[in-house]
């Protein structure tokens, strides 16, 4: 079998990729297997998806769409793609609290690894799943549930503990957001302000090249119910509103953005950078990210720049987001408010050297980097960040004895030191 990932950086090694159409084949399937994995909307930018053994994509699994009205949740199916239930979902007159900049990724696939939109109050992706089923390493269907033991170690699991088929998330009300951008953001203005630009929205994204003019775009996603002053300023701490459509990247198409201008509309379709009917770009990108506490945030962005001539020539664009502590044992935002500095790259082979150096860089602040991108922090360094980390190995022991759902990536990340 001859498969690659999204950006086409990757070629999985699985010997084969099945397609169960229901729960009881995927059972069958795992029960039989001697190594399995489950393979997402391949948006992952390593090998965390990969098998010795068999691969297994959910996407033929029946849909579901089920609301619990009295208890505030949505229960669907683990390889829907968030894209494809949020209009449903609003429709019903109910909401996710946040989506991640892309609405392409599957459920599972998102939780998993910690993927997260931002704002300073909003929880990661994973945070809001009150409850969930997985396929353990026998074939036996595991459901586990807000308040379990061991519940904060079984979301973010990185694929460690069985394949994922039903999720539950919390929802609310639905509410309309409004999208506005402002460009040239000075980098003395966004260190002086940091904590009011992250705050003068319902949820913010900054983005840079680390050069001299600073923040080239910052997008403040404002829920309308609350409404925010800076949102229909004219100005932000010197930054000034852009007067069209704008795309992350400066030459990148706008028609991909989901509505800017202030003009308010539906949560699913402001809360995501991009829109469903487009992909962001062609593929022809490479992604890392990392992760501290918020108290860094000015020192890890002083770090970034410089090293911006190193960087400069490799990347495309870089984002700034925040998000709000989480319990979870394996969340990148475990334990503390968290800033993410995100790095799209292009597609270049020296990508990979980069990356020591910046982890290095960014060791003070013990960053965290993002499971499902590049990065090459050990298992030794990551027992280290994650603190639950030991408990979580007890846990995978225990449902997977004989390492079913084990790989390479999980040997060098997880179980390795």
């Amino acid at each position: 079998m001859t498969s690659v990932n999204w950006a086409g950086n990757y070629t999985y090694r699985a010997e084969s990729l099945v397609k169960p159409r229901s729960v009881e084949e995927l059972q069958d399937v795992i029960a039989g297997a001697k190594q399995v994995k489950a393979l997402g909307s391949r948006h992952s930018f390593n090998d965390v998806a990969d098998s010795p053994g068999i691969q297994v994509s959910l996407e033929n699994l029946p849909a579901e769409l089920t609301i619990d009205e009295a208890a505030h949740t949505v229960t669907v199916n683990a390889g829907a793609r968030y894209g494809e239930f949020v209009e449903r979902l609003n429709d019903a007159g109910w909401a996710i609290h946040n989506l991640a900049s892309l609405p392409h990724i599957s459920v599972a696939g998102a939780i998993s690894t910690g993927t997260h939109g931002s704002g300073d109050g909003n929880l990661n992706l994973a945070a809001v799943v009150a409850g969930l089923e997985l396929i353990t390493a026998d074939g036996l269907t595991l459901s586990v549930k807000r308040g379990d033991p061991s519940f904060e170690g079984t979301v973010v699991a990185v694929g460690a503990l069985g394949i994922v088929t039903r999720v539950t998330l919390d929802i609310e009300p639905t509410f309309d957001v409004r999208q506005d951008v402002f460009v040239n953001l000075g980098w003395p203005a966004l260190r002086d302000h940091f904590n009011e630009l992250t705050s003068s929205a319902y949820s913010v994204s900054m983005f840079t090249d680390w050069g001299e003019q600073g923040a080239n775009q910052v997008w403040l996603k404002s829920r309308v119910d609350v409404g925010t002053a800076a949102s229909q300023q004219q100005e932000l701490f010197g930054a000034t509103r852009a007067t069209h459509a704008m795309h992350p990247l400066p030459d990148g198409p706008s028609a991909n953005s989901t509505e800017q201008g202030g003009v308010p509309g539906p949560w699913w379709n402001r809360l995501a950078h991009f829109t469903l009917e487009f992909t962001p770009s062609d593929g022809q990108e490479l992604q890392s990210e990392y992760l501290f506490g918020r108290e860094h945030a000015i020192d890890a962005i002083e770090a970034m720049r410089a090293l911006q001539p190193r960087l400069a020539p490799h990347l495309m664009v870089a984002e700034i987001r925040t998000m709000r502590a989480d319990d979870l044992w394996l969340s990148p935002a475990y334990g503390r408010d968290t800033v993410g500095l995100h790095f799209t790259w292009k597609q270049d082979d020296a990508v990979q050297e980069l990356l020591p150096l910046m982890e290095d860089a960014l060791a003070p602040f013990d960053a965290r980097p993002h499971w499902g991108k590049l990065f090459t922090t050990n298992a030794a360094r990551l027992l280290e960040l994650y603190p639950k980390l030991p408990e979580f190995r007890e846990l995978a022991g225990r449902l997977d004895p004989n390492g079913k759902f084990r790989n390479p990536y999980l040997d060098r990340t997880i179980f390795g030191a």
